[in-house]
């Protein structure tokens, strides 16, 4: 694609190449999120709409905004519009058996890092596995549910969903752990209070230098995500990952995904599900 040479009017058809360069290195430097030039159209459909509620003249106002205000809330509102949030309940349905294989045979106080909470659809699914295998043993959450992307985040916890959202689950799940909306709700569906207990939601940027988290986790969720960083983000991501886990601990990487490394702590089980070595 050839890069625009147009002004940076919201208006204009495409943003200049020192433009998507800029912003590309500012949600880098904050997220860890590297954009691929096929995201450029993604970045200029989001971006014009937040100039224009600012009132900003153009790309390059709004990107002089935030490196001038770095502490600014605007930040996060950034790092919002350029997360892709694509998921849906027990996506790669195969992980599921394997979890729940896993906490049966460890019992007891079995606890869960989902690292890419997205809408919540991920983090529910692994709450409804845990729940229906070892029963209700707890008072407090199984599952920590993180994400950088506070909208999102604030979404997953109301818990509501269209009722077509959950038509992949069971009739029994449907009725053990949704409510159904009625009157001008009747497509919509709630997670119910036994549910919502078992999971913390928390916002968390995954490329922090520290982690504000108790560690020690049966197993971590971190699927579909790292394909949005660089090979040396993922690496590094992966060995802080190793740390937060139990002995024989399980790690869950997206389909697409996979730990490359000689030296990692993580032998692969199949599926792109990895055991942490003794």
């Amino acid at each position: 694609m050839n890069p625009a040479t147009e002004s940076n009017q919201p208006g204009q058809k495409q943003l200049t190449h020192n433009e998507i360069e800029r912003i590309s290195a500012l949600i880098y430097q904050r997220a860890g999120i590297v954009l691929t030039p096929q995201k450029r159209d993604m970045v200029y459909n989001r971006l014009s709409r937040r100039i224009r509620v600012l009132e900003l003249k153009g790309f390059t106002d709004y990107i002089n905004l935030l490196v001038a205000n770095p502490e600014s809330d605007e930040w996060q509102v950034f790092i919002n519009a350029l997360t892709t949030n694509l998921t849906s309940f027990f996506r790669e349905a195969y992980h599921f058996p394997i979890l729940a294989r896993h906490a049966q045979a460890r019992g007891g106080m079995y606890n869960v890092w989902c690292a890419g909470a997205s809408t919540g659809e991920e983090p529910w699914s692994i709450a409804m596995t845990l729940e229906e295998t070892l029963g209700r043993s707890i008072t407090g959450p199984r599952v920590l549910a993180t994400d950088i992307d506070t909208d999102v985040l604030e979404k997953a916890g109301q818990g509501v969903y269209r009722l077509a959202d959950i038509d992949s689950l069971s009739e029994q799940q449907k009725k053990t752990w949704f409510l159904r909306g009625t009157g001008t709700q009747k497509d919509l569906v709630k997670i119910k209070d036994g549910l919502r207990n078992a999971v913390q939601f928390r916002q968390l940027n995954l490329i922090d230098p520290q982690w504000n988290i108790q560690g020690n986790f049966d197993a971590i969720f971190c699927r579909n995500v790292m394909i949005y960083f660089d090979h040396k983000t993922q690496e590094k991501l992966v060995m802080r990952f190793a740390k937060m886990l139990k002995p024989d601990g399980l790690l869950f990487l997206g389909h697409s995904e996979h730990v490359s490394s000689a030296n990692s702590p993580f032998r692969l089980l199949g599926q792109s599900v990895y055991r942490i070595a003794e």
